[in-house]
C-alpha cells in the first residue's frame, strides 16, 4: 500500500526559474517559491514567510521556465521529496523539495512605461486597440454615474500547465 504524499501550495516566485538538463537530456526546472501566512498575535497581525524549492521535469520543466518570472504567482500541486547525503565531513544532511506535477500560473497584467496598468487611458477604450492581446485579462465596459465608459479589468482563468 502506498502512503499519501501530496501537497498543494500557492505563492510567488522569488527569482526567475533555472533550467538545467540531465546527462541524458531531460530538462529540470528549479523554482524558488515564497508562501505567506498571516495570523493574529496579541491583536496585531503577523506575517510569516516560508520558502520552498520546486522541481519540475521534462515538458513541464520547459513550460515552467518559459512562463515563470520573478514575482509571478503560482499554485503548485505535487509531492514532497527528501534528498539525503553525507557531507565531506561525514555528517548526514537532508533537504526536502517539492516535485511539481501540476502548475498554475496566475495572470500577469502588462504595465506601461510608468509601471501602471493602463486602465483609463484612451487607447484602452478603443475597440480596435491591440491592448486586448497584450493584457492577460478580459475587458468589460460599463458606464459610471456620469455615463462615461469605465474600463473594468476581469481576471481570466489561470494558465494551467500539466503534462
Amino acid at each position: 500500500m502506498n502512503n499519501l504524499n501530496s501537497i498543494l501550495i500557492e505563492g510567488n516566485l522569488v527569482k526567475d526559474p533555472l533550467l538545467r538538463s540531465t546527462p541524458k537530456g531531460t530538462h529540470v526546472c528549479i523554482m524558488s517559491l515564497a508562501s505567506n501566512r498571516y495570523y493574529k498575535h496579541d491583536s496585531n497581525f503577523q506575517k510569516e514567510v516560508s520558502f520552498f524549492e520546486i522541481e519540475s521535469w521534462s515538458r513541464l520543466a520547459e513550460a515552467c521556465y518559459n512562463k515563470g518570472r520573478k514575482g509571478r504567482g503560482v499554485r503548485i500541486i505535487g509531492r514532497l521529496k527528501q534528498d539525503r547525503w553525507n557531507g565531506a565531513d561525514g555528517r548526514p544532511h537532508s533537504k526536502i523539495s517539492i516535485i511539481a506535477e501540476q502548475v498554475e500560473f496566475r495572470p500577469e497584467f502588462k504595465k506601461d512605461v510608468r509601471g501602471e496598468i493602463p486602465v483609463n487611458e484612451p487607447q484602452a477604450l478603443r475597440e480596435d486597440s491591440s491592448l486586448d492581446q497584450d493584457l492577460s485579462c478580459d475587458q468589460n465596459y460599463f458606464g459610471d454615474e456620469t455615463g462615461d465608459p469605465v474600463l473594468v479589468m476581469v481576471e481570466k482563468e489561470p494558465e494551467l500547465v500539466t503534462f
